[in-house]
């Protein structure tokens, strides 16, 4: 049974009164997403062989029984358990091979055996298989000391499938172990979504390309290769990338560019009020339908979200963990839906605080942790760093997840319990 403390109250507490009237909550974004948001409609067949790390677009269902018929579990012999009588030992005549793939057409002799070796159909009058390290073979004859369990070792037709049951359902990614089931159902190709189009537009005049010359006033991009290496690992189409937009005219004209190639544009920066920040303004002047902006999380406070024209528009802050966190939250949220996906994708869990946390109340605190073992319990400890800054995301390679501080708590203390959610494909 899971305890949880006093003071981590449910949830992540960003509902707290004094957020309310500026900020939504990280529940209420996600049900505005998932309001907002329509799967793609357009669908392709591909070969079962093209279609890793697609989205199905309909339920896969099997085509025959699997296995389509009775077959041997190992090798062995195919015996009549039924007809031994006495309490042995028992002799019987070996009357026939049977080897995978092999049709069998001729039921087993009375009293008699056949060799058999796995995957191969069952004899009639066969109904079991007796595993070869259990008789003794001599010549043309098999010697049974013990009596066989009736049925043994023998895959039963439809055990595993029956002909039309489904066995994957629309939504699901396929992956090397749904591409398997599909097969074994018989489905040589599938129906799957379109893949996704995304646009990334990443403002600053001020980043350069990593490893190239910057001036003094300058930094690295770190958003454009991360929020890349995130999409990689998705079903989309990258239909647009670029850097250091960052003018009210230039991004008005590129984002009303941009929202008639994508599904989804997605940019970084801007989203403040302050004279540099252009995204938007730029907006605003394209007359987009903002569903929320700005969440009670920290880091990632001016995350936003609405549609443009035809599109669907995410923006993401600055900077670079803020943007990272806010993409993990809320980006795959808007990519599951367009693809057809139930919106909570990745499940939370409960661990233990390895030191204790003092921490600003108002805002639902979002850290990179990373487990470092288990408590006397079995329970997983996480540590981490001890205050969260948005530009810092050098220490993200040792980090296997998110944590979630509730923020009404500003103590916690060592070997509290917060919600975890990991990181995909650790």
């Amino acid at each position: 049974m899971t305890v949880l403390l006093k003071s981590m109250p449910a949830g992540c507490g960003c509902d707290a009164p004094e957020h309310a009237k500026t900020l939504v909550s990280i529940d209420e974004a996600l049900r505005r997403i998932s309001q907002a948001v329509c799967p793609v409609k357009e669908t392709e067949r591909l070969a079962l062989g093209d279609a890793i790390g697609r989205i199905l677009a309909e339920p896969v269902q099997s085509r025959g029984a699997m296995p389509p018929f009775d077959n041997a579990a190992m090798d062995g012999y195919a015996i009549d358990a039924g007809a031994l009588s006495g309490n042995g030992p028992w002799v019987l005549s070996v009357c026939a091979r049977l080897a995978a793939g092999q049709p069998v057409e001729t039921p087993l002799a009375n009293g008699g055996a056949a060799r058999i070796f796995t995957g191969a159909q069952i004899p009639e009058g066969a109904d079991t298989v007796v595993m070869q390290e259990h008789v003794r073979r001599l010549t043309d004859t098999i010697h049974l000391e013990r009596r066989p369990d009736a049925g043994a070792n023998i895959r039963r037709a439809g055990s595993e499938m029956d002909a039309g049951e489904t066995v994957l359902d629309a939504g699901r990614s396929l992956g090397s172990r749904e591409i398997a089931a599909c097969a074994a159902a018989g489905a040589g190709d599938v129906s799957v979504r379109r893949r996704v189009r995304v646009a990334l537009l990443v403002t600053g005049d001020e980043v350069r390309q990593a490893g190239s010359a910057r001036a003094a006033a300058q930094i690295w991009d770190t958003n454009t290769p991360m929020l890349r290496g995130e999409l990689a690992g998705q079903d989309v189409d990258l239909v647009v990338v670029e850097t250091s937009l960052d003018s009210r005219a230039g991004l008005k004209g590129r984002l009303a560019e941009v929202a008639c190639e994508a599904d989804l544009v997605i940019t970084t920066g801007g989203l403040s009020v302050g004279e540099e920040d252009h995204v938007r303004s730029a907006l605003g002047d394209l007359d987009a339908d903002i569903r929320f902006a700005g969440v009670a999380i920290k880091p990632g406070k001016p995350v936003a979200f609405g549609r443009l024209g035809s599109a669907l528009w995410l923006g993401l802050p600055g900077n670079p963990l803020a943007a990272f966190v806010t993409w993990q939250l809320f980006g795959t949220a808007v990519l599951r839906r367009l693809n057809g996906q139930p919106i909570s994708g990745l499940p939370r869990r409960n661990v233990v605080t390895a030191h204790g946390i003092r921490r600003k109340a108002g805002r639902c605190e979002v850290r990179p942790v990373s487990i470092v073992g288990f408590d006397a319990l079995g329970r997983e400890v996480v540590t981490f760093q001890n205050a969260t800054h948005s530009e810092r995301v050098g220490r993200l390679p040792d980090t296997h997840g998110l944590m979630f501080l509730p923020a009404e708590t500003d103590i916690l203390p060592e070997g509290a319990l917060v919600e975890f959610q990991q990181f995909p494909g650790l």
